[in-house]
């Protein structure tokens, strides 16, 4: 790689080599050869002067791209299309003349883009579903293990290390439901001239409307797609630009979500990322453990929600038939969006493949907060046994509150809080608890309600099923670069 030159940190830190590729000029120039081979066969079949020789020519070709002209072509005329069609040209000497025939640039262009979406959609779907049967591992192996709860980041009623990763994983499946319908509203744009109109082609084919339908067809079946879009004007709608990342931005929300969740808890050191053995986590303080991959995997989501703004403006300000300001803008947010995603996809496998719990932690602080969370038991509790549900509320608040004062003024430990609970409303006559009843109360699995039911149901009526039918598809990818 050129040192002397900036590259993007996607090239080689973050994104995958396989997406890498996808965006390359590489691919981007193949595809536009292979896209005027297909428009040179289908003319043909439709009756056009186009000879096999000349088509054979061109195929040839389509992977020996010859750059140094292209290049110095494009210095002349100003035109990366027309830039390339002379290149190709040189190669393919007797087809020439024949070479994007009644096309406008935008044929090569945006039916290259909606190739490269569907193609990169194939390289992350997988691994979605890759992360998706992580986290079904994750969840299954810790649904029935209590944990403090958080409402407004303050402690509430206990749930389970398993059900919070269900959450996430409940988004992720949903991420993947959105990939699905973008997906099935992918189309290729088909050739139609530089309004729209096929005003070219019916004049090739001698006003055969018939002819101008089928052209669009015949290539749109050569890539593998069943339809087109039925009006355009010279480009293909560009809100599916803003469609296509909507979906990847609703990804990069349900990945920031989890990310975050995870640097909360390990601030607590109740769930912390994979951290390995040489791994640094601070120049200066060398006892650090910094969730590195959680914050990068925040960063980029961050990056990537951004670039859905800019989609929506693009489609929003397109002018009538067509308007040349979404192009530059397009070359660098739809590789972006996917290699963002791709990225992002790495790092959440990686992180959830080697999440590390710590049962002591997660059951010291539990502990700690559980004669709190379990109050409103011990009024029920009382009520039933013929208090007045009034008095039993005042009594519990008081002696909460102050358990509460001795622990911040560190009077009590955290760690006794529990026992100290238990000895007061034990000698409260005023309460009809006993010693044994308050203890069954401060019992965490008791107060977990159906969070492991909650677990098996989610897990086995939407996440097996769904991983079960697309096994053969899922890709586990957890190699981070850095």
């Amino acid at each position: 790689m050129d040192t002397d030159v900036y590259h993007s940190p996607f090239d080689k830190r973050y994104t995958s080599p396989e997406m890498n590729r996808l965006f390359s000029d590489n691919t981007k120039f193949s595809t536009w050869r292979e896209l005027w081979v297909a428009l040179a066969k289908a003319e043909q079949e439709l009756g056009l002067n186009i000879s096999d020789e000349q088509i054979a020519e061109m195929e040839m070709y389509v992977h020996d791209i010859n750059y140094e002209v292209a290049d110095a072509r494009e210095k002349e005329v100003r035109h990366d299309v027309m830039a390339h069609v002379y290149a190709f040209g040189r190669q393919a000497k007797s087809a020439k003349g024949i070479i994007h025939l009644g096309a406008t640039s935008c044929y090569v262009t945006d039916n290259t883009d909606i190739l490269l979406i569907k193609h990169a959609f194939d390289i992350i779907r997988p691994k979605l579903l890759g992360l998706i049967k992580l986290l079904e591992e994750f969840a299954e192996e810790n649904k029935d293990l209590p944990t403090l709860g958080y409402t407004h980041y303050q402690p509430a009623t206990p749930t389970t290390v398993g059900k919070r990763a269900t959450l996430w994983l409940q988004s992720f499946v949903g991420n993947l439901r959105m990939f699905d319908f973008v997906i099935s509203e992918l189309k290729m744009l088909g050739c139609r001239g530089a309004t729209g109109s096929s005003e070219t082609f019916m004049k090739l084919f001698n006003g055969d409307e018939e002819k101008c339908k089928m052209l669009d067809h015949l290539i749109a079946e050569n890539f593998g797609f069943s339809a087109v879009y039925p009006v355009s004007g010279q480009t293909y709608p560009r809100d599916l630009d803003y469609l296509v990342s909507s979906a990847l931005v609703a990804f990069a929300a349900s990945a920031y979500k989890m990310a975050q969740d995870i640097r909360l808890l390990q601030h607590d050191k109740e769930i912390e990322e994979p951290f390995a053995k040489n791994q640094i986590g601070s120049s200066a303080m060398a006892y650090k453990r910094n969730p590195m991959r959680s914050e990068r995997i925040c960063s980029i989501a961050r990056y990537l929600g951004g670039l859905s703004t800019i989609a929506w403006e693009t489609a929003a300000t397109q002018m009538l038939e067509r308007t040349l300001d979404d192009s530059a803008g397009r070359r660098i947010y739809i590789p972006d969006a996917f290699r963002a995603t791709d990225a992002i996809l790495i790092l959440c496998s990686n992180v959830v493949d080697g999440l590390v719990v710590n049962k002591g932690v997660i059951s010291t602080r539990l502990n700690a907060e559980l004669p709190f969370m379990a109050t409103e038991d011990m009024i029920m509790k009382a009520v039933e046994k013929g208090a007045n549900r009034q008095e039993m509320h005042a009594k519990i608040r008081e002696h909460s509150l102050k358990l509460g004062q001795m622990v911040k003024s560190g009077e009590l430990s955290a760690t006794d809080v529990r026992q100290k609970m238990i000895d007061i409303i034990d000698a409260d006559a005023d309460i009809p608890l006993d010693a044994l009843e308050v203890t069954t109360m401060l019992n965490a699995s008791k107060l977990i309600g159906r969070c492991p039911g909650q677990v098996t149901d989610y897990l086995e009526q939407v996440v097996r099923p769904l991983l079960t039918s697309e096994s053969d598809a899922i890709t586990i990818d957890t190699e981070v670069s850095v």
